[in-house]
């Protein structure tokens, strides 16, 4: 946005539209601790759309049986394009996310990358996967969150949805909390203790005591590298 635009436009530093075939799956998370924060602090504006409302025929069907046989059924090409079509005629966005287990695999920096977006589309597969045209002329990039499969992409929507709005401004009370945290500097994050000082005989370390913030934040650095090193030597790779 220009800086002529009213400041009640630059509000908002997120709008991220999710795309679903089970709404209900999705609207009960986005109601809910951080993510309605953020919502109510304007940081991010959520919006759920129903791939029925722009399905077809009486049924509203959103689906058919694959071509060239097989089991499962794939999501069609007219209901999909539909809704994102309409939705670009409205504003422009900056990544159309398809969730999908043979994505690229996400991580913190990616998050990190999308929460300076302004406007995502998150498109959330369901049943056997979607045809492929969809993905090869509408999907900018394509998400997984794990080598694994899932019923649908609502999860997987919501995991990164989740990692990208904790991180815009004041969506969190402590924004400080989301800089430290694991993968932020391709660490894993140290250990962290609270009260009491000593639970059934065993104690804090004494350097988190000791109030001398130089030579913790030593101690929180040297315990990152060795929980990094012994859990997932692959980060220093």
């Amino acid at each position: 946005m220009s800086k002529n635009e009213p400041a009640q436009a630059r509000e908002r530093w997120l709008r991220v539209d999710i795309i679903s075939a089970v709404p209900h799956l999705v609207t009960p998370v986005i109601e809910a601790s951080i993510l309605k924060r953020a919502q109510e602090a304007g940081a991010v504006e959520i919006v759920v759309h129903n791939l029925h409302d722009d399905g077809l025929g009486n049924y509203n069907q959103i689906d058919d049986v694959p071509f060239g046989g097989g089991a499962g059924m794939i999501l069609r090409c007219e209901p999909i394009f539909a809704c994102v079509e309409r939705l670009q005629a409205e504003r422009q966005y900056d990544e159309i996310i398809f969730l999908t287990p043979d994505g690229d695999r996400f991580s913190q920096s990616i998050a990190n990358e999308l929460s300076l977006k302004r406007n995502i589309i998150m498109l959330a597969g369901h049943y056997k996967g979607i045809d492929q045209r969809i993905r090869d002329m509408l999907v900018t990039r394509e998400l997984s969150i794990g080598d694994y499969v899932l019923t649908g992409g609502e999860l997987p929507a919501l995991v990164v949805l989740d990692a990208i709005v904790r991180l815009l401004p004041g969506a969190m009370s402590d924004a400080e909390s989301a800089l430290s945290d694991s993968f932020q500097h391709g660490l894993l994050d140290a250990p962290h203790y609270t009260r009491p000082a000593e639970f059934r005989g065993v104690g804090v370390p004494e350097t988190l005591l000791s109030g001398d913030h130089k030579r913790i934040s030593a101690w929180r650095e040297e315990m990152a590298v060795q929980k990094t090193r012994q859990r997932r030597p692959d980060l220093f790779e």
